[in-house]
């Protein structure tokens, strides 16, 4: 995030949305670029590089859905997406790809503002925490400056969030964390209202770390929530 006026992406195809937004950002002394389709909304966020995008889930050329995925192979910009539709399975997915918050339209564009500066702060406070944003464990690095995982030297392909919870859960190790403390930790605030968000993260980070032959790993504690577990 820059240090002075934060940048916005706007990908949406209804140009109302730019215009209302644009009106509540420029209030807020936020800058801001649009995009109209979702091949415009992946040049323009390597051109503006900016400091957070807010994405439609149906766009021309390429859906949002797409978008993200592509942008979450090498960026871990702050992405808020926007979708007229309101069904669990849709914040699901985008919570998959790397969403960090989720907005059904209509919206009110000060709540939309309001998220931009969550988001934001809490990328910020996650930095700033006491702890070292680069933790090793044998085999294992997690690296919160360039929000990467390694295995054993290796990369692994891991959205924002999910970084971000096995970043924290490492830092306590033995420590149990019901969900909502995960989901005021990590997000800041009540994502959906369900806590089952934190399920499908912890359940994607075990899918993509080894779970066997390692002296560590993120254990349920059963009708609790969970921990990063050490073995001596």
């Amino acid at each position: 995030m820059s240090q002075t006026t934060p940048h916005i992406l706007i990908c949406d195809d209804q140009p109302m949305v730019h215009e209302t937004l644009g009106v509540y950002l420029e209030a807020e002394g936020f800058t801001y670029v649009s995009a109209y389709d979702g091949e415009q909304a992946l040049k323009m966020q390597e051109s503006e590089t900016p400091d957070l995008i807010i994405l439609d889930l149906m766009m021309p050329k390429m859906s949002g859905i797409d978008v993200c995925r592509e942008i979450r192979k090498n960026s871990s910009v702050p992405i808020i997406m926007l979708t007229a539709k309101g069904e669990e399975i849709d914040r699901i997915l985008g919570l998959e790809l790397g969403a960090d918050d989720y907005i059904v339209k209509p919206f009110s564009p000060r709540e939309v503002v309001a998220r931009i500066k969550a988001v934001l702060r809490r990328m910020t406070e996650v930095k700033e925490q006491g702890t070292s944003p680069v933790i090793r464990y044998e085999g294992l690095e997690i690296n919160l400056n360039h929000y990467e995982v390694k295995v054993n030297g290796q990369n692994v392909q891991c959205t924002p969030k999910e970084v971000e919870i096995l970043h924290f859960l490492a830092s306590h190790p033995g420590q149990v964390f019901d969900r909502e403390q995960i989901l005021s930790r990590i997000w800041g605030y009540d994502y959906f209202g369900d806590t089952r968000t934190v399920d499908t993260q912890i359940k994607r980070i075990r899918q993509k770390l080894p779970q066997e032959n390692v002296p560590w790993g993120i254990r349920t504690i059963y009708g609790v929530g969970y921990k990063f577990e050490v073995n001596a």
